[in-house]
């Protein structure tokens, strides 16, 4: 009995995020984490419900501003060394946002190992903007060494890591941010103090934070003081930037 051919895994777009505005003028495609080596199918509800909390918060503020969001659902769970599959997916996911809204700003979002995905595919022509959350950074990776940064250029980029991670080291994404500092001004980093990898403690913060960015990134709204002194400061103060207790519910 001839046995039967493997199914070709496709990268896709989940459905929008909440009712499509009349008019797109902003879309932010949402990475999730995965596994370091795994070809395996990514588990959906788990592995993106971090990105899905964080799209419905963006999507309720912007939406009346033309915003969509969008989950990327991967081929593969993993990274897979050389062939940094989340990364070809992301750079498909803003060919599709291209094909579909037209000449838009793409904000990249990715938390964990869809973080790296979302600083590595940062250069694609669509991209403004990349936001990166405990971002999977892996000290010795013969995939990158070191991690490029010269694709973030022209972009602005946030970072955002707990300082108790257990799982991704805030100090690599420090490395990484000073090294792009370097070559491009608009970069910041805001590290969330005594909070672990899933930034659980001070998640109404970080969703503020990332509203804030996003929306200043995609719509020109003034960014709250802490964001422009993160992005004005030289490093590594504003790479340092503590995110402070009760973010965003004075403003």
């Amino acid at each position: 009995m001839a046995q039967q051919a493997t199914p070709v895994r496709r990268v896709r777009l989940g459905k929008a995020i909440g009712p499509e505005p009349t008019a797109v003028s902003g879309v932010v495609l949402l990475l999730p984490g995965g596994d370091e080596v795994s070809h395996r199918k990514p588990a959906t509800l788990l592995a993106t419900s971090y990105v899905r909390t964080l799209g419905r918060r963006l999507m309720r503020t912007g939406r009346a501003e033309g915003l969509v969001t969008h989950v990327v659902h991967y081929r593969f769970r993993g990274w897979n060394g050389s062939d940094a599959n989340q990364v070809s997916d992301a750079l498909w996911a803003a060919d599709e946002v291209v094909r579909r809204y037209g000449d838009v700003p793409v904000c990249l979002a990715g938390v964990d190992m869809g973080g790296r995905a979302a600083l590595r595919a940062g250069g694609h022509e669509a991209v403004n903007s990349v936001l990166a959350i405990a971002p999977w950074l892996p000290e010795e990776d013969v995939a990158a060494s070191p991690e490029p940064v010269r694709q973030l250029g022209g972009r602005r980029v946030m970072i955002v890591h707990g300082t108790n991670d257990e799982r991704t080291d805030p100090e690599l994404s420090f490395r990484l941010a000073a090294r792009a500092k370097k070559a491009n001004r608009d970069v910041c980093r805001f590290e969330v103090h005594s909070d672990r990898h899933g930034l659980q403690q001070h998640r109404d913060e970080v969703l503020s934070l990332a509203e804030d960015f996003v929306m200043g990134v995609l719509f020109g709204r003034a960014f709250s003081r802490p964001v422009a002194d993160a992005f004005a400061a030289p490093p590594p103060l504003g790479l340092r930037m503590p995110l402070a207790s009760g973010f965003g519910r004075r403003r």
